[in-house]
């Protein structure tokens, strides 16, 4: 069940109007209801959340992307090998991002809501997004909040089950991915891209891996169906030049600013924001992790809170844990 504080900082975030951090909170509650083994109480939270998001209505003649009865594909045989769904769990307003980097994004998010409009005119919407920085900065929360936010299913390609080591075989399934991609109208995300695109000429470089990248060209090239295909790589200068002018779009992540990382910080404790935080302390000792590690070190400090039966977080309890996960990742 929710801890008293949680049910507090939900009722105060209600009568504020504070929608950000009333989302915050739930998703809190639902990840500590899955971690207790309640997944179905977890999952139950989770769809009222997203049901209960903005949503836009299409212009007349375009697909409803962000209705509920999108399908959920059903997953068989070769492709149900090659593809994992994952449940989009926040939208872009939960997503700690850059101003340029949301900015962008709204901008896809606008495209697909318009998808037909733009068809009908001769234009491509901005379908084929790449997705470039250091681990841990957002990439594959991004693609979660896209699907999120368009109402779409979104696949993860396993890239442990495209690559084999008879010849041919990977390209063969990489089509296999590609005819989904096609036919169905999801988000499909290819994390690890420059295990995929590593570069012509690279120390690694090998004939067969040659054949898969030229087929991965070509895919990406004729792409015309109706999903949105994200790339995500922490290495770009392994990739390949050839494959970025197969993107529409190229957002490159960086290491988070001191108002994201408050941002994320006051977003994890969320349940603990009538505490006196020193932001400025908690932020310098945040300096050089990356958000996924930020995100972790609260989470730490909250659970320490617990263990300890405190009612508070202090400033003190989240530098430390700020400061143990900067030695960890070292």
């Amino acid at each position: 069940m929710a801890s008293p504080q949680q049910i507090t900082a939900l009722l105060r975030s209600h009568t504020v109007a504070d929608e950000e951090r009333f989302r915050a909170v739930a998703m809190q509650i639902a990840a500590n209801e899955a971690a207790r083994g309640k997944p179905e109480f977890a999952a139950e939270i989770k769809r009222i959340l997203a049901q209960s998001g903005a949503r836009k209505v299409p212009e007349a003649g375009a697909p409803d992307l962000q209705s509920n009865s999108v399908p959920f594909i059903r997953l068989q045989g070769e492709l149900g090998q090659l593809i994992r769904p994952v449940e989009p769990s926040v939208g872009l307003a939960q997503v700690v991002l850059s101003e340029k980097v949301r900015a962008r994004l709204s901008r896809v998010v606008r495209e697909q809501l318009h998808f037909s409009r733009i068809r009908e005119h001769g234009l491509r919407p901005r379908q084929r997004i790449l997705l470039l920085g250091p681990p841990g900065c957002g990439k594959t929360m991004t693609a979660q909040a896209l699907a999120h936010d368009l109402g779409l299913p979104l696949f993860v390609v396993r890239l442990d089950a495209l690559f084999t080591k008879f010849l041919g075989e990977t390209a063969a399934k990489l089509r296999v991915v590609f005819d989904a991609i096609e036919t169905h109208r999801a988000v499909f995300l290819f994390d690890e891209f420059d295990s995929l695109g590593l570069a012509r000429g690279a120390q690694h470089d090998v004939a067969e891996m040659r054949r898969v990248l030229n087929s991965l060209l070509v895919f990406i090239e004729n792409l015309r169906g109706h999903s949105l295909l994200v790339a995500a790589s922490n290495h770009p200068d392994a990739l390949d030049p050839a494959l970025f002018r197969r993107f529409d779009d190229i957002l490159r992540y960086s290491a988070p600013s001191k108002k994201e990382i408050e941002a994320l910080l006051r977003q994890r404790l969320a349940t603990q924001l009538e505490t006196v935080f020193e932001w400025s302390k908690m932020v310098t000792a945040a300096k050089g992790l990356s958000l996924a590690e930020i995100a972790r070190a609260a989470d730490e400090a909250l659970k320490e809170a617990l263990i300890e039966e405190n009612v508070r977080v202090d400033t003190e309890l989240v530098v430390t844990a700020l400061r143990e996960r900067a030695e960890h990742s070292r």
